[in-house]
């Protein structure tokens, strides 16, 4: 494989304007049936924020971040420079006029860098499946081809993640201001999906069930680090949020209000919010858990506080740029680092990984290509 030429950072996206947030969800639901009445209930949330997520300047910051750390020492104009594009799914930058853009820079072989760290169809697959269409739709434009495009690996079981995370935690857990003697609770969140996709999430060779899996991982080596640092056993759990199916279809619980009603009941006092399942403080950080959730906390007598996330952590940016590297060298999976049991996940998706719910749709960067 050729050298890397450019690096692709590919984000989920989203409204910039509140004349944004409407047309934005109607692509996000696209296909999906979800009519306007309550595609509106959601819209209010990115209202209370003045109609703007703060996801695409977090995503810019990294971009930003990524790049500089890829080129330490290397001058802009050198042949050696590794350039950082920016696209996303759902909102401008939209991938295609990411790609249109790469094509006429003359970029010709290119590293993926997706902001979402999990196996599961909505934070893996369905990122290759944007990949294969925005690829279709600019070779189509008979203007030559684009980048030769090149996933890296997962970035849940990175040392600098759970590394970041434990100071993350550590810092909430200052902001608690208790007094009480009892250690405070860990919540783990992530976003809760189908029982489905969950079950047939990761590599079929597996097992399965690699969402839970892999989120259960970071939680306990973040818990067990913290409570190293604190010179005592943490309790915790893996909750779920931002549910957003039909009440007749099974998604992963508990959900986190729920999980602060059963800790109330038991006689707890404070509680971390970690929101492990997200790069960044975007909206479903600052709406469900800084607004819906910390406010839950507070109704029902608890005194809670929220870990940030790992966002553009120097340490974090520095993983992603060696994950780069390391694809690029192709290194030898023995040499490669992953805390996680089951080893580095492979560069290429295996067939039947994380499959598409609906239907089979073409995707990139995987065995199945």
């Amino acid at each position: 494989m050729p050298s890397f030429d450019a690096v692709l950072l590919l984000s989920f996206g989203g409204p910039e304007a509140p004349d944004d947030v409407m047309p934005f969800l109607r692509r996000v639901t696209a296909g999906r049936g979800i009519p306007d009445e309550r595609l509106a209930a959601v819209a209010q949330q990115y209202q209370a924020f003045g109609g703007i997520s703060p996801i695409n300047a977090q995503t810019k910051a990294l971009r930003e971040a990524l790049e500089a750390e890829l080129n330490a020492g290397v001058e802009p104009d050198s042949e050696s420079y590794l350039p950082v594009y920016w696209g996303n799914r759902n909102w401008d930058p939209f991938l295609a006029d990411t790609l249109r853009q790469m094509r006429t820079d003359g970029v010709l072989n290119a590293a993926v860098v997706v902001t979402s760290g999990y196996s599961s169809y909505s934070g893996c697959r369905q990122y290759r499946e944007n990949l294969f269409d925005a690829v279709t739709e600019v070779n189509g434009d008979g203007d030559g081809s684009v980048p030769v495009l090149s996933k890296i690996r997962r970035w849940f079981d990175q040392p600098a993640f759970i590394e970041v995370m434990t100071d993350n935690v550590l810092a909430a857990i200052d902001a608690l201001g208790s007094a009480s003697e009892d250690p405070p609770h860990l919540a783990f969140t992530t976003h809760s999906i189908p029982i489905g996709q969950a079950q047939s999430s990761g590599d079929p060779a597996l097992g399965g069930d690699m969402y839970v899996k892999q989120h259960e991982f970071a939680a306990a080596a973040i818990a067990e680090a913290v409570s190293d640092r604190v010179g005592a056993p943490l309790p915790w759990k893996l909750v779920y949020q931002s549910r957003s199916g039909p009440p007749s279809m099974p998604w992963l619980e508990p959900d986190i209000s729920d999980h602060l009603d059963e800790l109330k009941a038991t006689g707890a006092r404070d509680v971390v919010i970690v929101p492990i399942g997200f790069i960044s403080d975007h909206m479903e950080v600052m709406w469900d858990l800084d607004t819906v959730a910390l406010q839950h906390a507070r109704e029902v007598g608890l005194n809670a506080s929220r870990a940030s996330t790992v966002g553009c952590d120097p340490r974090f940016v520095a993983s992603l740029a060696n994950l780069v590297r390391e694809r690029e060298q192709n290194v030898p999976e023995r040499d490669r680092v992953a805390l996680a049991p089951w080893g580095p996940a492979p560069d290429v998706c295996p067939v039947g990984c994380c499959p598409n719910p609906r239907t089979d749709r073409g995707a990139l960067c995987g065995a199945d290509s």
